[in-house]
């Protein structure tokens, strides 16, 4: 049977037409996708540096601290933070234990003081100009003075801290307070000390966190650092554990043994609360001060992979 010419022109031409949507629609697609960047990968989280609050190693310390230093850097940590009798170095002394420090590859980004290094005059610069040869960024205040009391008063020394941060802006340097286990108590307007610290500083002031402190006065830190957004800039990782120091329970657990959320708190400190760096800190344990600090940094590692 023969075909018109015209009728199989007609079909093909049908057929044709009948593919062309999906292909122009396929080909469409794939000039956009060409076109489009590929979704970027998650960045990978930074590293954050881990250091030593040296409070955890105060018996070496006191005797020999180049060797205090050399021991804590073989052991792999980063960072140290001086703690309060560091203030009565010369600046002399602190160039020393500065290049002591540079030939180990250790940094400080801050140091803990008495309500001295705050006191405006020769007692502040002094700390100003120690603090800059340590090359710290935060001078914290350790403890509160002891006539601290009441809504008012707390005020009164935020206004004081306030006015640190202003006097240490030009120096490249800033503040910040370490809360015990006093201030999550609740003073006589229902808020806690640290509720009325946060609220009457600067949000460039530092709220350096003692974990076990809080964890000790039943208060969450993890609420704590998901409230502060920005303010936690480092932390005192220190664990606790109910029980007496008999039973080697309370700050004498080692990192890990304790009832922390680690993980909760470390992701909520890199998400929400701006950390820049993590710190050791333990009062004591079973075993030796090096002994003590080491076997923290490993069960850190063993927990979070990194150091």
């Amino acid at each position: 049977m023969k075909h018109s010419s015209s009728g199989l022109s007609r079909r093909t031409f049908l057929a044709i037409s009948g593919m062309l949507p999906a292909a122009i629609a396929a080909r469409t697609a794939s000039i956009a996708s060409a076109a489009e960047p590929a979704a970027p990968e998650p960045a990978p989280a930074k590293r954050r540096p881990m250091g030593l609050e040296l409070y955890s190693v105060r018996g070496e310390l006191a005797r020999d601290l180049p060797n205090t230093l050399k021991s804590v850097a073989k052991i792999g940590y980063e960072v140290v933070e001086f703690y309060s009798p560091y203030f009565k170095w010369t600046p002399a002394y602190a160039k020393d234990v500065r290049a002591q420090m540079d030939d180990l590859g250790l940094r400080c980004y801050s140091t803990h003081n008495g309500f001295e290094s705050f006191t405006p005059g020769e007692n502040l610069a002094h700390a100003i100009e120690l603090n800059q040869i340590l090359g710290a960024r935060y001078i914290v205040l350790a403890s509160a003075p002891g006539n601290t009391s009441g809504v008012d008063s707390w005020k009164r020394l935020c206004e004081r801290l306030t006015a640190a941060v202003e006097q240490l802006k030009p120096h490249g340097l800033s503040a910040g307070y370490h809360n015990h286990q006093a201030e999550w108590a609740k003073l006589e307007d229902g808020q806690r000390i640290m509720e009325v610290i946060a609220a009457n500083t600067p949000k460039e002031f530092m709220l350096q966190l003692d974990v076990g402190t809080c964890e000790e006065a039943g208060s969450d830190p993890v609420a704590w650092v998901k409230a502060n957004p920005g303010r936690i800039k480092t932390m005192h990782l220190k664990d606790w554990a109910p029980g007496g120091h008999t039973e080697d329970k309370g700050y004498r657990v080692l990192f890990g043994e304790g009832v922390t959320p680690w993980k909760d708190l470390l992701a909520a400190a890199e998400s929400v609360g701006g950390i820049e760096y993590f710190l050791i800190e333990q009062e004591g344990s079973r075993l030796s001060e090096f002994e003590t600090v080491k076997r923290c940094l490993e069960n850190w590692k063993a927990m979070f992979g990194k150091a």
